[in-house]
């Protein structure tokens, strides 16, 4: 049962907490708000940058859906990107630009950078990068899907490539949960 309205729960946390539908989608945007706070991801009266694809899949969706929440909670105006913005951001319309990218996502490219040898790279997997900014940096892909779920919204699905490496951080997360979550707080106490 959910922990807070004892309702059917659909989602477990690893210390066994149960949140149900209504109660999950409230933990989930107050911590996306969190964590841009945390990360000064945003400031007031900014214009955020999101791209604009025809086939989003779940991240994208969802990244969506909250800088939508969060401009009619702040004052940004938020503003379609039609295509990349490259690494010196010749977009001068917007002041950041949001992209997609999760727990899971910085984790294997952190995992990666470290077995490459090249450490000096491992600054491109922080929260906010010059103008490029992650909101959902603290969720897994599990969370971020069921949150799309819950909230009906419509993405692509999206085939992953075959990944040795990724596969086994995702099969070492099933067996030790939270390592993901390690791999990124370690990174950010650097």
């Amino acid at each position: 049962m959910c922990k807070l309205c004892e309702t059917n729960p659909v989602y477990e946390f690893t210390n066994q907490r149960k949140l149900c539908q209504k109660c999950f989608i409230d933990y989930f945007q107050k911590k996306f708000l969190y964590t841009v706070r945390k990360f000064q991801m945003i400031k007031p009266r900014e214009k955020v940058g999101y791209f604009d694809k025809e086939e989003k899949d779940f991240r994208e969706v969802v990244l969506l859906e909250m800088l939508t929440l969060l401009s009619k909670k702040s004052n940004i105006q938020l503003v379609k990107l039609k295509s990349k913005v490259g690494p010196h951001f010749p977009d001068k319309k917007v002041d950041r630009v949001a992209v997609s990218s999760s727990i899971d996502t910085e984790s294997r490219l952190v995992v990666k950078e470290i077995i490459s040898g090249d450490s000096l790279k491992l600054k491109e997997y922080l929260p906010v990068k010059k103008k490029i900014i992650k909101p959902l940096y603290s969720f897994l892909d599990e969370e971020i899907l069921l949150f799309a779920k819950l909230k009906d919204l419509k993405y692509y699905p999206k085939k992953q490539e075959p990944n040795k490496l990724n596969d086994f951080i995702d099969d070492f997360e099933k067996n030790h949960p939270e390592v993901k979550r390690a791999i990124i707080n370690s990174l950010l106490k650097i």
